[in-house]
């Protein structure tokens, strides 16, 4: 036990020696105290937050929900989303890639501000998407990983600076697609001049596949394309036409998606419905077509028939009946 005893003493020594000092002494510099760094680590979340609102994530996106939300004609996972009240995105996709909406293009592209050799060389590469959530087809959720995946390889590269990427969410979206005559998606925007050159690219003619984005994009293929010259596009004589119209339905668009859609298919019907008595309301009902009356000619036939029977009538009455066999046996005996 007391050879026991001879390590702990050494340990408690040395304890004392590292924690305790000879202290401050007259003539001695002072040093700066010893304080511990500050702690780089982010705050703990509340775990019971966190379970509520990973809970409400659950619940809003589970199907019974969201399906009963459907048929109303509201996206509840996309509303709480917006609102905050759930942890995922809006989008599904790069959040790195900025959105362009009807609200955001003339501040975004139109009037960017840049020097006059950024203005001249400045492309962007935007591609007009269709699949929000999981609802867009296959061919269009594949173009925007395509898109994607490239932008994040540019990046990496930095190897053009004076492109800029950019989506727009087909559904959503209603000035532009209409000025721009786009009405499918997916579809690649290549603009130039501040939306004055526009090229369209659709999918199917890069025939995608690994790379051939980029490719398309590092050769300036592009430029091979010809820019969009009809009268109706940008700077045409018919521009004011898909202009107002882009107006006119933006319009009909922001009051329409305010309306559950099982309301949107009540009133169709009911529009339909009275169209169509409006369209039936001068036609009456098929009247009966009356006996066909002789006419003067038919009358001439017809007397012209019933003499013809009154004559054969009276030469047969006036023709003699022929005798029958047993009158003429007592014919030839009374003769003899």
């Amino acid at each position: 036990m007391k050879l026991s005893f001879v390590p702990w003493a050494a340990i408690v020594c040395s304890v004392h020696a590292q924690y305790f000092s000879e202290g401050w002494k007259p003539g001695q510099p002072v040093t700066q105290e010893y304080s511990a760094p500050a702690s780089t680590q982010p705050a703990q979340q509340n775990p019971k937050g966190f379970s509520a609102s990973a809970g409400l994530d659950r619940i809003l996106s589970s199907g019974p929900v969201s399906s009963f939300f459907a048929k109303a004609g509201l996206n509840i996972s996309s509303i709480a989303s917006v609102a905050g009240l759930t942890s995922a995105g809006a989008y599904p996709w790069d959040s790195r890639i900025p959105m362009i909406t009807d609200a955001s293009y003339n501040d975004t592209i139109v009037n960017e501000v840049m020097t006059e050799e950024e203005e001249k060389n400045r492309t962007w590469i935007i591609v007009v998407s269709a699949s929000t959530t999981a609802q867009g087809g296959g061919m269009s959720q594949y173009v925007d990983q395509v898109f994607d995946e490239t932008f994040n390889e540019t990046l990496i590269a930095n190897d053009m600076p004076h492109l800029r990427w950019a989506r727009i969410d087909y559904l959503n979206v209603t000035y532009i697609t209409t000025k721009w005559g786009v009405w499918q998606a997916p579809t690649f925007v290549i603009l130039q001049d501040r939306g004055q050159t526009l090229r369209f690219i659709k999918p199917q003619w890069l025939r995608l596949r690994e790379g051939a984005l980029r490719e398309l994009l590092t050769s300036e293929a592009y430029t091979q394309i010809p820019p969009w010259d009809s009268s109706f596009g940008p700077g045409g004589s018919n521009e004011w036409i898909l202009h107002y119209l882009g107006i006119a339905l933006t319009t009909i668009y922001n009051v329409l998606v305010k309306v559950p859609r099982w309301l949107l298919y009540v009133l169709s019907g009911s529009v339909a419905s009275f169209l169509i008595q409006l369209m039936h309301r001068g036609s009456a009902a098929p009247k009966s077509k009356p006996d066909a009356q002789p006419t003067p000619a038919n009358e001439g036939k017809e007397s012209e028939l019933k003499e013809e029977l009154v004559q054969d009538n009276k030469k047969e009455s006036a023709a003699p009946s022929t005798p029958s066999k047993s009158g003429k046996a007592k014919q030839r005996k009374s003769k003899r």
